[in-house]
């Protein structure tokens, strides 16, 4: 069976919809509402009120506050409303409730006969409309929707059909690029601390052949022991030419030893 047939069936599994457990259910379950206004390509409101932002995911960011709209933008803030506008579903927590702004973070799941049974953080990974971005407090089914996103873009389904998005070299973007990215190189010893100390940084590598620096935070312990020499793929947030990477699937191990 293709990776995703199986990935829907899951989706499927996990659904209201059916009696069969699935990484949903170990989620805690929250509240329900009917969906009346799609904010982004990952978070909308409710009837009752309450904003959402759908966890584990990153859409193109449609509403910018000093900039244009990312590219694919307007796509994926269309993909969600056409799933979900309209219907009800219910929220899965798979940690933190809540954002400083007081979001719910959570997955969602369709609750109504209105339309196919989605998982949606799952769905949108899995059409290309959205990546993949983890947080420690909200990181439930983080491996499955790395799987999800593998998939997408092997096929360049949505966003993946972009240069835009495509895992590349650092070397490829320009040198003030700024933004959640995902870079591909050979990961190389250690660098030097940032100027002022930022208690989050357990470890700072340096990438061969670039000047890019990874600031590696204390949720990701694992990656810092990475072998230097080992081509991987990162993804995290870049800023003046330092990526903060905060999870420990945001590094992918490409292959043991660089050619």
């Amino acid at each position: 069976m293709r990776l995703s047939g199986w990935i829907m069936m899951v989706a499927l599994a996990a659904s209201a919809a059916c009696s069969k457990p699935g990484p949903l259910d170990a989620m805690h379950e929250g509240e329900r509402g009917r969906v009346v206004r799609i904010i982004d390509g990952d978070a909308l409101v409710l009837d009752t009120g309450q904003s959402v932002r759908l966890v584990g995911i990153e859409a193109p960011a449609l509403n910018r506050r000093y900039d244009d709209p990312d590219p694919y933008a307007d796509k994926a803030a269309r993909a969600l409303e056409d799933m979900l506008m309209g219907r009800t579903v219910r929220l899965h927590y798979p940690g933190l409730t809540r954002d400083r702004y007081d979001r719910a973070l959570a997955h969602l799941s369709t609750e109504d006969g209105a339309g196919p049974a989605y998982w949606v953080n799952l769905e949108l990974v899995r059409r290309g409309h959205a990546r993949v971005r983890l947080y420690p407090d909200t990181d439930g089914a983080g491996e499955l929707l790395m799987e999800a996103e593998k998939e997408a873009r092997a096929s360049q389904a949505g966003l993946w059909a972009l240069e835009t998005y495509r895992p590349r070299s650092w070397a490829a973007f320009a040198p003030d690029h700024r933004g959640f990215t995902i870079v591909e190189g050979i990961i190389g010893g250690a660098a030097e601390r940032p100027e002022e100390e930022d208690r989050r940084t357990l470890c700072t590598r340096a990438m061969h052949h670039s000047d890019l620096i990874i600031d590696m935070a204390f949720t990701a312990r694992p990656a810092c022991d990475t072998p230097a020499g080992t081509k991987v793929r990162l993804r995290g947030w870049i800023n003046e030419k330092r990526m903060e990477l905060v999870h420990p699937l945001h590094l992918e191990i490409l292959a043991e030893k660089a050619d």
